[in-house]
């Protein structure tokens, strides 16, 4: 701003303020009766002395409120957007993990089930067992029996026929051992296969979770 502009800046300036001085009040009021022409006309010449800067800077204010203004906007639609990716994140993430829970409720009711009838082997192994021990001991009872009620040759016969009963007897325990045996190393087996099982779909349900 040159010399000149300066002065006539301060010279508009100073009519303002003398013409706001000497203006006629209103009564009962703090206010003043102002002549608009000639209000006007300084103010024309005042715009007139400014420098192009100010003219400049105020176009930079605008902008920059047009600028603020589109951030907020946008920054508004960016975190509906994010609100709403959220809750269809959030529901697809519950949905995969109720789906999970069914899967895994599913599997331990198979689990349960498999172990039930494995359960029911084994008695049922336990039961071939007993019926063994105790057919051994009513046929050992009946050749002592039938030991007793003979003599020489009928004792013979009979101690023979107590040998074989015994024999017998122990084949069937030992019968009886070897597939209650089997029958529980393949327990032993399935339930160590179906513990893995059971691991293996916790681990997958944890980690999806």
């Amino acid at each position: 701003m040159t010399d000149y502009t300066l002065a006539r800046a301060d010279e508009v300036l100073t009519e303002l303020v003398e013409l706001v001085e000497t203006a006629r009040t209103i009564p009962m009021s703090a206010s003043c009766v102002l002549p608009r022409e000639r209000t006007l006309d300084l103010l024309d010449a005042l715009r007139e002395v400014l420098p192009p800067e100010m003219v400049e800077a105020r176009r930079v204010v605008a902008q920059r409120e047009q600028l603020l203004g589109d951030a907020e906007r946008r920054s508004a639609e960016l975190l509906s957007a994010a609100n709403e990716r959220a809750e269809q994140v959030t529901g697809q993430a519950a949905e995969e993990a109720e789906q999970l829970v069914s899967a895994a409720r599913v599997q331990a009711h198979q689990l349960l089930e498999a172990a039930r009838a494995e359960q029911a082997q084994l008695v049922s192994a336990a039961g071939v067992q007993q019926a063994a021990v105790a057919e051994a001991a009513r046929v050992r009872r009946e050749a002592e029996e039938y030991a007793a009620q003979t003599s020489g040759q009928a004792a013979e016969a009979a101690a023979a026929a107590r040998e074989q009963a015994e024999q017998y007897a122990e084949r069937l325990t030992a019968d009886a051992q070897d597939y209650a045996s089997r029958t529980l190393s393949e327990l032993v087996g399935t339930l160590q296969r179906l513990l893995g099982t059971a691991e293996n779909g916790l681990a997958a349900l944890h980690r999806d979770g």
